[in-house]
């Protein structure tokens, strides 16, 4: 059921120390119902992959509003509600994607440069050695591209879309074998959308059809089945929408954010939807406190939906690139497609 709108009074999880004294206090705070705050960025950070691992949540690479690339990783406790610097990516890196698959953190692709000057498309995969501290480079995608969006079934990830001219690419990653398979082009060709598995199906929603900011946007879903090997339509969006983060929760597809509202000074959407594969239904839920777009995934963590992060306003320059670490309370239950 969708929450009203409403300002209410939390706590926050973790406790403060207060200056010079030594004495723990809780910190009270502000947050919209179904929406609240966990500790900031340590910096700024907008285009990067977001990824949840063993109580952790991964914020990787991107760039802040100076617009330089960076390879820092980011890296969030859920048992201390603190953020601390992880293992370097291999190079600076932004719009990347990633996945978690039985337990093991990739990267894939992304761009390198910086996006005021000449960034080039990457075709990398990296795997995340936790013990080593180190990223230990895998099989090469068939493509390099940046701006996609991955699903996982069957201990395989499937990578979907891109910037043009990739925006049909389509490919599955198996790390027991460490190799590519190319698929069926995505129907539509499209970047920054958001991309979900549920029940062993991928669902590929939004997104918007050239590389720029402005450019045209969609509301299509398509839905790719690797037991035939077929893409189908469903359901459109409740409306066009590109640059959202995404993750599935509870068998829902979770689409939050955006860029490219005209109606709006910003630019951006504060809109978060989900899609239930069992009513074949979008529905629209509690928005955005702090409206962004910038983040390649989102992760999902002891029932929370995480967003850290993200650029306030189209495009990323300035000031408007947030520190924010919003999650959503994801209580919302969705059954299998055609249940």
């Amino acid at each position: 059921m969708m929450h009203r709108m409403a300002l209410v009074v939390g706590l926050v999880v973790g406790l403060a120390l207060l200056a010079g004294g030594g004495q723990r206090v809780l910190l009270a705070q502000t947050a919209t119902e179904g929406w609240s705050e966990r500790a900031p960025l340590l910096a700024a950070r907008s285009e990067m992959a977001i990824a949840g691992l063993n109580g952790r949540i991964y914020a990787l690479g991107g760039y802040p509003g100076t617009r330089v690339t960076t390879n820092e990783v980011q890296v969030w406790d859920a048992q201390t509600d603190s953020w601390s610097l992880g293992p370097a990516l291999p190079q600076p890196l932004h719009h990347t994607m990633t996945a978690v698959v039985d337990g093991h953190l990739y990267l894939f692709g992304g761009e390198a440069g910086n996006p005021s000057n000449t960034t080039a498309f990457q075709n990398g995969v990296y795997l995340l050695d936790e013990q080593a501290g180190a990223w230990l480079p895998r099989a090469p995608m068939p493509t390099p591209r940046s701006a996609g969006g991955t699903g996982v079934i069957d201990g395989k990830v499937y990578v979907a879309g891109g910037r043009p001219p990739h925006g049909s690419d389509f490919a599955v990653y198996d790390p027991a074998t460490d190799s590519w398979t190319t698929l069926p082009n995505v129907p539509t060709q499209r970047n920054h959308l958001g991309v979900g598995a549920i029940d062993g199906k991928l669902y590929v929603a939004g997104g918007r059809f050239g590389g720029g900011v402005g450019s045209e946007m969609t509301d299509l879903l398509e839905i790719y089945d690797p037991v035939s090997n077929t893409w189908t339509s469903g359901p459109s969006m409740l409306a066009p929408r590109a640059g959202v983060a995404s993750t599935t929760a509870n068998g829902c597809l979770y689409l939050i954010g955006g860029e490219g509202n005209t109606s709006d000074p910003r630019g951006i959407f504060d809109r978060n939807e989900l899609f239930d594969p069992g009513t074949q239904s979008w529905r629209g839920l509690d928005p955005l406190p702090t409206p962004m777009h910038g983040l390649t995934g989102a992760a999902f963590l002891d029932g929370w939906i995480h967003v850290p992060g993200g650029a306030t306003h189209a495009g990323v320059s300035g000031d408007f690139v947030t520190t924010a670490h919003q999650v959503f309370r994801a209580d919302q239950t969705c059954g299998p497609a055609g249940g």
